[in-house]
């Protein structure tokens, strides 16, 4: 059976960065930048990024292009004689089951939110209202999980119909209107009055600032952000590569992306920063600032009810855009396991995904008294510490390993991949960064992450 192919370029491009533009992009970065002196972060955030981010997704989106395989079949096709590295294919379709357990209730969270926007339910609440909406809503297990089914039934759909006639044309269409809605409301929000404190705040460094929140601090969230905001490490991006031509040299892509994946990020800043000054509303103030600050902020802005809708469109577009690029990986991975037909695949996972995903979906009511990892926390924490702590760095320091050791695929074939085609190349220089330096980095990240 021939390998199924995207359409275009530009299909490829948005659908990696939709599958790298997530939750991470549009509200941890943002209150990332806030607790960590703003400017000064966006600065190293960018520097790691480059150094970190774009040599590890070339090697993703070249395994994937050299085996023309899922995840789970990349190195059992590219060394078939050395199973150790196949365990890695394994662990990495679990990663992307794991990282959709709870993801798939956050996306469910954007949904409800984008429908209480549009349906005025803040309209005339005070400040401690709207906070206590969001408990509520965690509280209430029927539409929690409703909304979550909502988000698997709908992904499985679009991946069922194929690869071109589904996922890439819904993609393109939701990046497309992601981008413009984000730049409309960047435009709203960098006019209000008072706005332009808050963009000095964001876009101006002040080392001072850093010294203040901590330069270790600072330099170890900035790493973290850039290496997580690409989804690198449990084969996410290597699908894509598997999907593409030989045209194009990898780096260039890989460069696109990460460009596309920062205008994002740096974008959802530009509209949350100038409304808190303008607002008077503090920036740091954490996880709660997309569903308990803004809505606040959009309850006091004229036409906020629209404003704040368009928020959450924009929200939910960015969460869907990885649930639709991750159940695709999981769909590739479960077809070429069992040889079975996109349909039969999308029935299959659909089920499968609506009973993992249960436990995040009923962990802050009917299952809020399992605490997995010590007091207070949930079933979601430990599923994302699973993900982001361990599988994803670790998933990375394979992949590194693996395109640079000769017992793996070996630098030399690794080169000849991913400088197929016109554009960008990874150069002769770059070989001892990649194979002694990165290697060391993406350790660290992993040490940080598990202490």
């Amino acid at each position: 059976m021939e390998r199924e192919k995207l359409g275009s370029r530009l299909g490829f491009i948005l659908i990696s960065a939709g599958c790298a533009i997530g939750i991470g992009n549009v509200w941890k970065f943002p209150y990332l930048a806030g607790q960590n002196g703003g400017g000064a972060f966006v600065l190293v955030y960018l520097f790691f990024l480059i150094v970190l981010g774009l040599p590890v997704m070339t090697m993703e989106f070249a395994t994937g292009r050299g085996s023309q395989k899922s995840p789970v079949r990349i190195f059992k096709q590219l060394r078939p004689d050395k199973p150790v590295w196949h365990i890695h294919g394994y662990a990495s379709m679990i990663a992307n089951y794991i990282l959709m357990m709870f993801y798939t209730s956050v996306a469910g969270w954007m949904l409800q939110y984008f429908v209480k926007e549009a349906r005025g339910a803040f309209v005339g609440m005070s400040a401690e209202e709207v906070g206590g909406v969001f408990g509520d809503m965690l509280a209430a297990p029927t539409t929690s999980v409703i909304a979550m089914a909502i988000v698997v039934v709908f992904g499985f759909l679009v991946c069922s119909i194929g690869l071109q006639s589904g996922l890439e044309r819904v993609t393109k269409v939701m990046m497309i209107l992601l981008l413009v809605i984000m730049v409309i409301l960047a435009g709203h929000s960098m006019f209000l009055k008072d706005g332009a404190e808050g963009l000095a705040f964001y876009l101006k460094p002040d080392f001072g600032r850093m010294k203040e929140a901590g330069i270790v601090n600072v330099i170890t969230a900035a790493m973290n952000q850039a290496f997580f905001t690409l989804s690198l490490g449990i084969g996410s991006m290597a699908i894509f590569g598997s999907y593409i031509g030989k045209d194009h040299a990898l780096l260039g892509e890989s460069v696109n992306v990460a460009l596309l994946d920062t205008f994002v990020a740096i974008t959802s800043g530009l509209i949350i920063f100038p409304a808190c000054f303008a607002y008077g509303v503090n920036p740091d103030s954490g996880p709660g600032l997309i569903f308990i600050t803004l809505p606040n902020i959009f309850n006091n802005m004229p036409l906020g009810r629209v404003w704040g809708s368009l928020f959450f469109v924009f929200m939910s577009f960015a969460a869907f855009s990885t649930v639709l690029a991750v159940f695709e990986n999981i769909m590739a991975c479960t077809m070429d396991l069992t040889g079975w037909k996109r349909t039969t695949a999308g029935l299959f996972n659909t089920i499968l995904m609506l009973l993992l995903s249960l436990p995040c979906a009923l962990g802050f009511n009917v299952l809020s008294g399992v605490s997995p990892m010590g007091a207070g926390s949930t079933i979601m924490d430990l599923e994302d510490f699973i993900v982001s702590n361990i599988m994803l760095p670790l998933g990375s320091l394979i992949f590194v390993l693996f395109c640079t050791w000769r017992s793996g695929w070996g630098w030399k074939s690794f080169v000849a991949e991913a400088n197929e085609g016109k554009g960008m190349k990874v150069a002769g220089w770059m070989r001892g960064y990649m194979t002694f330096v990165l290697p060391v980095i993406v350790a660290v990240i992993l040490i940080l992450g598990l202490l």
